[in-house]
């Protein structure tokens, strides 16, 4: 791991895939946005040969010199896969968003990988995002290194940044390598400097200075590793000064790796190439293979547990789709990783899923046959004539399968539990911009929401909304750029309005009086009531104590229906009335012009005037909700619910310097708390929320609210 050099071919990693998964390494990319993982990606691929410096891999999308500079003004806000070949083993790269937006791509990056390199800058501070992305690597227990970059920027602070990190992510995180200047690296296992000139890497013993520097490192990082091992013996032997040979603490650092539980760290400059050769001879021969890595749960589609599956490329098929996205020339493409079995092209598979009902997805029971397998580069896509388990590759016109869902072979179905998916907490309602909009909207929205789990879209029956639920500003900026550029909707955002309840502050009576005539059949009804508020979620309860046929008894279901049609409507504030008593105890018929239609007008007029008469009280619907933030934001959190109108329930600490606020707030003050909270908690807060109850709303905004309408 530490002293292997490069050997062997290197080269094109989009021809035949290896024979068994043994040979392939999945590295999922994490890290913030600032950290440069999408130019540590381009510096891999240059590495072993995949690509030059004349073609660039940005943002998924290969490039050249001459727009260089506007690709990197973009943003990374999906998962992309580089694969390249390096000595014999497919490592495909999975480059990662760094926002907390794009959390969604990022954990299906984290499934489709067996393991990951942690990306951070030394020229940037150790920031919330950074930490919020480690614990989202902890959190799957993905064995992962941490990779360096930047030492050649003029802020860069390495030992900084690397004290930063162990404060914050714990002493197993430990340097493998030192830089020395920005074209050498010390190896502190194999006791060698490596120096790059020009992209070449030539191996020399270390100077006086680079021989302290290595002997104070290297005793620690031994001792780290020792504490790690399995032999319990192995620290004792140190101690006393018995020689550990390497091979046994490279074993113990693998062994480490893989469990998760030690962190090495490797310094790269991606401008000269340093470090590069090392971090891909740690992937290729330190990293677990996907036979090592846990498989997630399988199930029969009945729910069964299915035992026994490994990463064999003769077993049962087992795919995933990690990523879906829509190609105006392509159509649908999907991004699978193969976990059991063999993939072939044009073959027949099972579509299983999906446990994202409540987000507008489809329960998927059918089958599908696909269409050819690629292997993805940029926006080239190169074909395959399979994927082997292990493997991940792009399948080409899955029209049906979405992300989440299961592949597997149509006689023997199966059904592996996704990832969990982040809850989209901020809502913003849309409308078209234009008659020709309406109709392409759906279909836009519905390819949207199979491409992103986190897309959440609802039809709001009580406001007349069409909401769209996302993780941020910028996922609803994204959200709604696809919809105009590839889909061709336009639309227009509108105020979201939250669904308000009335009901009765007091008991009145109320007399509806509809009588017409203008020539020819008239209209006449008219009905008494007396109105009264039930207890909360009481919801509406009707009585006839009509005597002596004041009203007939064919017009007495009418006035309730009638009741019921304007309680939809609201009296006052044009908000449905909830929890109420009704009882009709008089009125008035006409032999000839009388009528169905007639009472059922007189039955929503006396409940105007009823209502009016008895007074009417806005009711909020509460969230609880659950604030996790460092202890340093707890107060500040705990201020703002409270100037939210909010109700704080208690606070639990969750270890690691981190507590959770529980609070009871009206959903009317908490619309924009995913922005809000982002920004209170400079990143590092996180919330739930669900729904409680409904309460009175307070005089003063209630009056506000009635005078602007619904």
């Amino acid at each position: 791991m530490a002293t292997r050099h490069q050997t062997g071919e290197q080269g094109d990693a989009g021809g035949v895939p290896p024979a068994d998964g043994v040979d392939v390494r999945n590295v999922a990319l994490v890290g913030p946005a600032s950290a440069g993982k999408t130019t540590l990606v381009e510096a891999l691929l240059v590495a072993s040969g995949t690509i030059h410096r004349a073609g660039r891999v940005e943002d998924g999308t290969t490039v050249t010199d001459h727009d260089e500079s506007e690709i990197r003004q973009q943003r990374s806000v999906g998962l992309a896969l580089a694969p390249l070949l390096y000595e014999q083993t497919k490592i495909n790269l999975l480059d990662t968003p760094g926002y907390a937006d794009f959390v969604g791509d990022l954990r299906a990056g984290l499934r489709a990988a067996d393991c990951a390199l942690f990306v951070v800058s030394t020229a940037e501070p150790i920031d919330g995002t950074t930490r919020l992305l480690w614990a989202e690597c902890e959190a799957v227990r993905m064995p992962r290194a941490v990779v360096l970059t930047k030492l050649d920027h003029p802020r860069s602070d390495y030992a900084g940044t690397l004290a930063a990190i162990r404060d914050g992510f714990g002493d197993k995180v430990l340097p493998l390598y030192l830089p020395s200047g920005t074209d050498s690296l010390i190896g502190l296992l194999s006791e060698r400097v490596f120096t790059y000139d020009g992209g070449r890497r030539e191996a020399r013993d270390p100077s006086a200075d680079e021989a302290a520097l290595l002997e104070e490192a290297r005793g620690e990082l031994i001792e780290g590793i020792i504490e790690e091992s399995e032999d319990e013996s192995l620290m004792d032997r140190y101690l006393s000064g018995e020689h550990i040979e390497l091979k046994v603490l490279v074993d113990d650092l693998e062994r480490a790796v893989a469990r998760a539980s030690f962190h090495p760290v490797i310094p790269v400059c991606a401008a000269t190439g340093l470090g590069t050769q090392e971090l891909l001879e740690v992937i290729a021969g330190g990293f677990p293979s996907p036979a090592e890595h846990p498989m997630p749960e399988v199930t029969t589609v009945d729910g069964t547990p299915r035992e026994g599956i490994t990463a064999d490329p003769a077993g049962p098929l087992l795919a995933e789709v990690v990523k879906t996205t829509s190609d105006p020339y392509v159509g649908r493409v999907s991004l699978v990783r193969v976990f059991s079995g063999t993939l072939r092209p044009d073959a027949t598979v099972h579509v299983s899923g999906h446990f994202l009902a409540d987000r507008g997805h489809e329960e998927h029971d059918e089958d599908e046959r696909i269409g050819a397998l690629s292997c993805p580069l940029g926006k080239t896509l190169r074909p395959v004539p399979e994927a082997h388990a292990g493997d991940i590759v792009a399948v080409a016109k899955l029209s049906r399968a979405e992300t989440g869902d299961t592949l597997s072979a149509k006689d023997d179905p199966l059904l592996m539990r996704p990832w969990t998916m982040p809850e989209p907490l901020l809502p913003f309602a849309i409308v078209p911009s234009a008659k020709a909009d309406e109709d392409k909207l759906v279909l836009g929205l519905s390819r949207l929401v199979a491409e992103d789990p986190t897309l959440r879209v609802e039809n709001n029956g009580e406001t007349h909304q069409l909401v769209l639920w996302t993780m941020g500003e910028a996922h609803a900026d994204l959200v709604l750029d696809r919809l105009r550029t590839r889909h061709g909707v336009h639309v227009d955002t509108v105020g979201l309005r939250v669904p308000l309840r009335e009901t009765l502050s007091g008991k009145a009576n109320g007399r509806g009086r509809h009588v017409k005539q203008s020539g020819g059949h008239g209209q006449y009804a008219v009905c008494e009531i007396e109105v009264e508020p039930l207890p909360e979620g009481g919801g509406f309860e009707f009585v006839d104590k009509v005597v002596g046929g004041s009203v007939p008894r064919q017009f007495i279901p009418s006035v309730e229906k009638g009741v019921r049609a304007q309680m939809e409507r609201g009296t006052v504030a044009g908000y449905p009335m909830v929890d109420i008593k009704v009882t009709l105890y008089d009125g008035k018929a006409h032999s000839v012009d009388s009528s169905d239609m007639a009472f059922q007008t007189a039955g929503g007029l006396a409940l105007r005037e009823a209502a009016s008469a008895a007074g009417v009280s806005l009711l909020e619907p509460v969230d609880e909700i659950s604030v996790m933030v460092p202890d340093d934001y707890v107060g500040a959190v705990m201020g703002d619910l409270s100037g939210r109108r909010g109700r704080v329930l208690g606070t639990d600490t969750v270890g690691s310097g981190r507590t959770v606020v529980r609070a009871d707030v009206p959903q009317t003050e908490i619309v924009r708390y995913a922005i809000d909270l982002r920004a209170m908690s400079h990143g590092t807060g996180t919330f739930t929320r669900r729904f409680a109850r409904y309460e009175p709303m307070p005089q003063n905004i209630a009056a506000k609210v009635t005078a602007d309408g619904p």
